[in-house]
């Protein structure tokens, strides 16, 4: 057996994988499509692409097997291949955490001391599901919301939430999630809270996270 071959064409196959997501923009698109299936056009508005972009990088997605897509009257509509794909953007993520130092400084740059807001925990989440004294809030966008939630979260997006304050009952605790670790949903919703006089934290982990981890989710 020609071992120097093997390997060669091994590691040619797992470059693939690499080649694929080497490119922030499609990083952002796993990411999007990590929270619900989306349309060419709706990629293209979240991303800040051309249609014609984000066709192009969704075609390379595509060629890496990362991505699957399904044609719905006139529309496109992707989605992740596998969990496994999530699976890789969180070791990504993990991994420049803790070897990229310029990772918390942008982090520092843009939102500050996070630890003011009181980061949730996901275990301390888990143990209180169902907790009539805790509000689960989901405040990502209502499409991202149907497609799958945290069991027993209810969904106001973040930019509805100041008109939808009335909603909510002030006696209660709320914790807002959103897409991940650098989605500013959350931060922005708890802010908005606590100056309305609402005892609020923020997830530390976002919807995709949770979903990976085996633990309770609905859809609607």
């Amino acid at each position: 057996m020609n071992h120097r071959l093997l390997k060669s064409q091994i590691h040619e196959q797992f470059a693939r994988i690499a080649k694929a997501i080497a490119n922030p923009h499609r990083l952002e698109i796993l990411d999007l499509l990590a929270q619900a299936e989306r349309s060419v056009e709706e990629l293209a508005v979240e991303t800040g692409l051309n249609i014609a972009n984000a066709s192009q990088h969704l075609q390379v997605l595509r060629e890496g097997r990362l991505v699957e897509s399904q044609k719905r009257g006139q529309r496109v509509y992707y989605r992740l291949a596998d969990s496994n794909v999530f699976r890789l953007l969180q070791i990504i993520r993990d991994v420049a955490v803790l070897q990229l130092p310029e990772v918390d400084r942008i982090v520092n740059n843009f939102l500050g001391d996070r630890q003011a807001l009181e980061p949730f925990a996901r275990r301390e989440l888990l143990d209180r599901l169902g907790d009539a004294d805790l509000i689960i809030l989901d405040v990502r966008p209502a499409l991202e919301y149907r497609q799958g939630h945290i069991s027993g979260a209810r969904t106001i997006p973040v930019d509805e939430l100041k008109s939808r304050l009335n909603e909510l009952p002030r006696e209660q605790e709320i914790v807002a999630y959103c897409r991940g670790p650098y989605c500013v949903f959350a931060d922005e919703a708890v802010e908005i809270l606590a100056a309305h006089g609402y005892k609020a934290r923020r997830l530390v982990e976002g919807y995709p996270d949770w979903r990976l981890a085996g633990l309770p989710i609905q859809t609607s």
